[in-house]
């Protein structure tokens, strides 16, 4: 580990640490003894390396309950994966509805169509980021086109009502894509039950795989409608300059990250022998003593929900008559407490939740962190309140 012992790591919101154990290792297997390309070589490398990949999409399709493999598009974060299916959707004259919690990552892609002329609604939502459906159904026009909502907050960890929110979509008519950024690996999602028609991930958060991963998953209505946004080599129909139009290769041009898709295939094989929901109750349980022990202390402020009940295990605090900026760098400097501060590329949410601009401290946390140290940053905030 390259992080000291002593240093607490509470920033999984930003990216999982320590990653899966075997991510390392499945990696370095790669690049040592393997090497090939895929969907290229006709040789016994090649093809062992194609396998792999092709088990982690498979791997993928059972963690969200999706029926098909070649479906899963590998990108290299789940911004891509967005901009992939928000500009390859969208055209001028369409409108979309968005939830006022949105990650930029949402948010740039459409605020760049906007110029364009796409149109897009933000329904609003409490002060603690919960979404009431009804007001969704209120927002749709004749010209909607695509709803697009977040799973979970990547500030306060409120988790969005996507099986209601589909019901509104398929009654509608309109596509419904959802950003899985805070949640693939952390809550289960059903991508059938849910009603979705694209789903957007990331391989380096709570799938606890390496960075430079993700990708989407996509419905077969969708394929014919959402243009490649990227188009180059793929290794088949190499005798036409057209973009290959079945799947997976219509939207991976070009050479993927085969080392880190190795890794994530070794962090999805972790996540299916502990199971999510089993990380997910212990990462609730750490959540919960923290919740229970900082709201208690004087001049903070918790943004969001105040229990563990449709949540992740994201925490927000909101260090009153101090800077939060400052707050988090003492944590770090004295205490070596890694958290987040500021608007986490989420200005909307935090106008919404009432934070804005001031930002929040963010702690996030990972079933490999431990109570002794929830009870650490808790008495670290203790003396810091205290200091005035």
């Amino acid at each position: 580990m390259t992080t000291p012992r002593d240093h607490i790591y509470f920033d999984n919101a930003a990216t999982s640490f320590p990653k899966a154990p075997g991510v390392a290792d499945k990696m370095k297997d790669y690049l040592e003894n393997i090497g090939c390309n895929i969907k290229r070589g006709s040789y016994a490398g090649a093809f062992s390396a194609e396998e792999v990949v092709l088990e982690t999409r498979e791997k993928l399709c059972r963690l969200f309950n999706f029926p098909r493999p070649e479906n899963v598009v590998f990108t290299l974060n789940v911004t891509q994966a967005l901009n992939f299916l928000i500009k390859g959707l969208l055209k001028p004259g369409d409108h979309c509805i968005v939830s006022s919690m949105e990650h930029n990552a949402v948010m740039r892609p459409l605020t760049q169509l906007a110029r364009t002329g796409v149109e897009f609604t933000r329904v609003a939502c409490d002060r603690v980021g919960r979404m009431n459906p009804e007001n969704l159904a209120k927002k749709f026009r004749p010209n909607t086109k695509v709803v697009i909502i977040t799973h979970a907050s990547n500030v306060c960890g409120t988790i969005l009502p996507l099986e209601a929110i589909g019901a509104y979509c398929r009654e509608h008519g309109a596509l419904f894509l959802v950003d899985a950024a805070q949640t693939a690996g952390a809550v289960d999602i059903d991508f059938q039950r849910f009603g979705l028609d694209a789903l957007a991930f990331t391989g380096h958060k709570s799938l606890l795989g390496p960075q430079g991963t993700g990708g989407f998953v996509i419905s077969d209505r969708l394929v014919p409608a959402l243009d490649p946004l990227i188009s180059g080599g793929t290794g088949s129909l190499s005798d036409q300059e057209e973009v290959p139009p079945f799947m997976p290769d219509k939207y991976e041009a070009g050479t993927p990250n085969i080392p880190g898709l190795f890794g994530l295939h070794a962090a999805l094989s972790y996540l299916e022998m502990e199971g999510v929901d089993n990380i997910r109750q212990a990462e609730l349980e750490l959540t919960a003593r923290f919740l229970n022990e900082a709201g208690n202390l004087p001049g903070i402020r918790s943004v969001g929900l105040g229990g563990t009940e449709g949540r992740t295990a994201v925490v927000s605090l909101d260090f009153l008559g101090k800077d939060n900026g400052e707050v988090a760098y003492e944590l770090s400097k004295t205490y070596g407490i890694m958290t987040r501060s500021g608007l986490h590329c989420a200005p909307s949410a935090h106008q919404t939740l009432g934070t804005f601009p001031r930002g929040t401290v963010r702690f996030s946390f990972s079933h490999f962190n431990t109570k002794e140290e929830i009870d650490t940053a808790i008495d670290a905030l203790n003396k810091i309140t205290k200091a005035g």
